[in-house]
């Protein structure tokens, strides 16, 4: 078995390592959440994008009618026109036009009516995605509404964790708490057993001073350590 202070120091860093897993899993909350506001964002983004589809084809079917109607008043005025001109040269010249801008009005038309089929399709699609996109992000939001409660929980938590981490540290002799404050930043576990002759941090042997140590037999006061890798070590029977 370990002795008192090899406890206290395993009692510790039980302590730590949980306040650590916390402090994890509190740091990954906001990235969570942020991606799942992305994943918001791209949705109603790819509604707007539908949305300025059916603008654009409504701008479409406006300007065509526009251009349509002019269309439409250039042969009122040049049938008008027809009716007093006594040159026949000039009749036929005015009807060539009449004719023409009746050709351009045809072709306008059919193109109306395909733009006004596009809109009603873009209206479907819209019509669609948005009672898609509504429920999506309906479960995106209640997702965030979870990762709020969670960070709060985690929180709360990790409160009680760093204070039963401050308890856990009075117990520890202060030069046994310095070479582990220096320890387990950078190697955690800091403290490991002996077992079969090697450390249980980084495997390999230690040696018979350090062993000795860890029975209880080096020098009082020293904290036995792995040759290798410096993590405290403890003899575990």
């Amino acid at each position: 078995m370990p002795g008192p202070v090899f406890e206290a120091l395993l009692v510790l860093q039980d302590r730590d390592i949980k306040r650590l897993s916390l402090e994890t899993q509190l740091a990954a909350v906001p990235v969570d959440i942020a991606r799942v506001e992305k994943t918001i964002a791209a949705e109603k983004g790819a509604i707007e994008a539908a949305r300025a589809e059916s603008h654009e084809l409504e701008s479409k079917k406006k300007l065509l009618e526009v251009e349509i109607g002019s269309i439409q008043d250039k042969v009122g005025k040049y049938k008008i026109q027809q009716l007093g001109v006594r040159k026949n040269d000039e009749y036929q010249a005015l009807g060539r036009e009449i004719e023409t801008m009746q050709s351009q009005t045809s072709e306008m038309e059919g193109k109306e009516l395909e733009v006004m089929y596009a809109i009603d399709e873009a209206k479907k699609r819209f019509a669609t995605a948005e009672s898609i996109m509504k429920a999506n992000v309906s479960g995106h939001e209640a997702r965030i509404r979870e990762l709020r409660e969670r960070e709060a929980n985690l929180s709360a938590q990790l409160k009680t964790a760093q204070a039963e981490v401050a308890a856990a540290r009075l117990p520890v002799p202060v030069p046994a708490i310095r070479l582990y404050d220096r320890l387990a930043p950078r190697k955690m576990p800091a403290v490991v057993p002996i077992r079969g002759g090697k450390c249980g941090g980084c495997h390999l042997k230690i040696s018979s001073e350090a062993e000795s140590g860890a029975r209880g037999k080096g020098p009082e006061g020293e904290i036995p350590t792995c040759d290798q890798c410096g993590r405290i070590v403890y003899w575990e029977s």
